[in-house]
């Protein structure tokens, strides 16, 4: 059963990728590529021209009507035969995959049936021995239920959301292999396994983010992307090395056995004398950072929204992101072991969660807002890791799945009903025009900001009731951090529901023209709407009560009192969050509803932090001046000095072209007169004589 749930994607991902091929054959079949790209479909949306401003947020997109086959850019291409093959078979597999799933989940969950499958040897090269394994575990049948769940619902939006697009066998292909290599992640028994796929949802992350490849920003998107988590994953390199280094083995069963002997022993880098254990996980959750886009790392995900709206939900709601905590979740054995490292896990944590949100409250691109929203999040499981209460951090990141998948793909479907406009001060007034997309957005936003009874009241508040009876030494700084984004969180989140669906219509022409998407979008966003209510409370035990340890058993290993802790908490602390949020709602109200010349006063007064929250705390312009400019001259020093000057100077232009000018000086000794010879034969006589005279006659 497990190994159909992991490679039905990837024979879809492989049919798929045929269609396309053949496809593009039989519209092309010279093979040349095809000179007027246009920008083939937004999605829905057949073309589109960005116009951005300086601090690179998207302000105005234009486009025309889906497959009015005029952009300026040249006609629109047919789409490729069997698309809708493509669309239906990737989807199909995903959705059999996903009820498999979810069978693996009560069969694992209750009925306790762990399973290791051992498929094939893979690397066997001296004391590295790597057997490719499925683990099933409980931990491991949640990530499943998560990713084909949601890969499942964003192919099925998908064929709505991209109709218009002549790559769609392509963009299934891509989303397929995605899904196949998060579930090659998460089945994995060994590090190496695991890096596998860590790597594999990276190459399709970079796909789906360039997807558009016709337009500059896709391509720097995906580019930043793809450096940006080379930067973390070279330092979980480091640290699964570090392990076989002590361990001797890649393997979880052995590197876990192994783990507490390891307590105490320090790696010698430099005169620098590490403790192991600690040093390993740092270097372990370097690349958490980079995957799960934490503090200082992050800056590629609001970037990563270039990509289309399927995508946004795919990666940044249930898969790629999560990445990273399912991993510290899965190596919890060390982590518990290093305390030190744990306090590291909560600090990045806490302050990503408030720093994201921060942001989250002036930025006007409705995707680039749910992003950051992402960001927060994930810094809220961060805090539950650190804090040793990691089923706590996976039952929010399987409650976030549902709900940020939806106000993902929520916000595609206003995006569509709206032609395509994505800046929220162009909107306003349009509950009235598509009803069941504002009632399910409702649904998202409560459960996001933690309304409660919905799921992301159970999760969220758990997480900072963990943070506040942990004994991490950012303990204290993480319930704070964690409480502030609270507030903060259901500020925006609300600022987004009110200028998107409340209020006056800013662009009568797009108001006017409004609908509600088609059922291939709106009922997998009234799927997850049901989700984000009911994966709460009937989880609450199993998760965060007194379940925990019949639930996930050995699959992760538990700080043993922490789950008793969080129960025993004051009353005031266990109000407070839900006390923030019904306080960023009212002041949100009043902004945006009752007093809408308040923010534009407030941001006139604070011009400063306003230009600082916008342009997202300057990490983009700092990573400019210490990283990008400084390689820039570095290359552009090494081309024209050491390329230009000294090799071509050296090479080419100078040892070759003396060479050169010398033969084509002595060419014109070679006149063809008989009498130049003669006479040179003569010179060449007279020189040897004359050598021979005075040379031999000197000795």
């Amino acid at each position: 059963m497990v190994q159909a749930i992991v490679f039905l994607p990837l024979l879809g991902a492989i049919l798929a990728g045929l269609i396309a091929l053949f496809g593009a054959h039989a519209r092309n079949p010279s093979g040349d590529e095809l000179e007027h790209h246009g920008d083939h479909g937004h999605g829905a949306h057949a073309h589109a021209s960005d116009t951005i401003n300086e601090d690179a947020s998207v302000i105005h997109e234009s486009h025309h009507e889906p497959g009015d086959g005029h952009d300026g850019h040249g006609p629109t291409e047919p789409a490729a035969a069997g698309s809708r093959g493509a669309e239906l078979i990737t989807t199909a597999l995903l959705f059999v995959s996903a009820a498999l799933s979810w069978m693996t989940l009560v069969d694992v969950g209750f009925m306790h049936h762990d399973a290791r499958i051992q498929l094939l040897p893979w690397i066997f090269s001296g004391d590295l021995q790597v057997w490719w394994t499925l683990r099933v575990d409980t931990l491991t049948a949640v990530m499943l239920v998560v990713v084909t769940t949601v890969s499942s619902l964003v192919h099925l939006y998908s064929i709505g959301y991209m109709d218009q697009d002549p790559y769609r066998p392509r963009f299934f292909g891509y989303l397929s292999l995605f899904t196949f290599a998060m579930l090659m992640l998460v089945t994995a028994d060994n590090l190496v396994q695991l890096f596998f796929g860590w790597e594999g949802v990276g190459l399709a992350s970079y796909l789906l983010i360039g997807f558009w490849y016709q337009k500059p920003s896709a391509n720097a998107a995906a580019i930043k992307a793809f450096v940006v988590n080379r930067v973390g994953d070279f330092g979980f390199a480091l640290g699964i090395f570090a392990i076989f280094m002590l361990a001797g083995s890649t393997d979880f069963e052995t590197i876990f056995h192994a783990a507490p002997g390891l307590t105490g022993k320090t790696i010698d880098f430099l005169g620098w004398h590490a403790d192991a254990l600690t040093l390993t996980c740092l270097l372990l959750f370097m690349g958490a950072m980079g995957k799960s886009a934490q503090f200082l790392l992050h800056t590629w995900l609001p970037d990563a929204m270039e990509g289309p709206t399927p995508v946004s939900a795919l990666i940044h709601a249930a898969t790629m992101v999560t990445a990273g905590v399912f991993m510290v979740a899965r190596l919890s054995p060390l982590f518990e072991l290093a305390p030190n490292a744990q306090a590291v896990v909560m600090f990045f944590g806490a302050t990503t969660a408030f720093f994201a949100a921060t942001i989250g409250l002036v930025q006007n691109d409705i995707k680039r807002i749910v992003a950051y929203s992402t960001c927060s999040q994930l810094g809220y499981m961060f805090v539950a890791m650190g804090a040793g209460a990691y089923s706590v951090g996976m039952f929010h990141l399987f409650t976030h799945a549902f709900f940020k998948a939806l106000l993902f793909l929520g916000s595609g479907s206003v995006i569509y009903a709206m032609h395509h406009e994505q800046d929220i001060r162009n909107m306003g007034g349009l509950w009235k025009k598509i009803p069941y997309t504002y009632a399910v957005m409702v649904v998202g936003t409560l459960a996001l900001t933690g309304f409660p009874l919905t799921a992301g009241y159970f999760s969220k508040d758990a997480i900072i009731e963990s943070a506040y009876a942990s004994h991490n030494p950012f303990g204290v700084y993480g319930f704070l951090m964690t409480v502030v984004a609270a507030g903060l969180t259901s500020f925006y989140s609300w600022r987004l529901i009110f200028k998107t669906f409340h209020g006056e219509p800013h662009d009568e022409h797009h108001y006017e023209a409004a609908h509600e998407a088609p059922l291939w979008i709106l009922v997998p966003i009234g799927v997850l709407a049901v989700g984000s209510i009911l994966a709460g409370f009937p989880f609450k035990e199993l998760f965060a009560g007194h379940g925990v340890e019949e639930f996930f058993r050995e699959s992760v290993k538990m700080n043993p009192h922490i789950i008793e802790e969080m129960h025993h908490i004051p009353a005031t602390i266990a109000f407070l969050p839900t006390v923030m949020m019904v306080m960023g709602f009212l002041i949100s109200y009043l902004f945006y509803i009752q007093r809408p010349y308040i923010p534009v006063q407030l941001a006139k007064e604070q011009p400063g932090l306003y230009q600082f929250l916008l342009n997202k705390w300057y990490f983009d312009e700092l990573y400019d001046i210490i990283f990008v400019r400084p390689a820039k001259w570095i290359g552009y020093q090494l081309w024209k000095k050491g390329d230009g000057f000294i090799i071509d100077g050296l090479g080419p232009d100078g040892v070759s072209a003396r060479v050169l000018d010398v033969t084509r000086n002595v060419v014109k000794i070679q006149t063809g007169y008989l009498y130049h010879y003669a006479f040179a034969m003569l010179i060449g006589a007279a020189g040897l004589i004359t050598w021979f005279m005075f040379g031999f006659g000197g000795q």
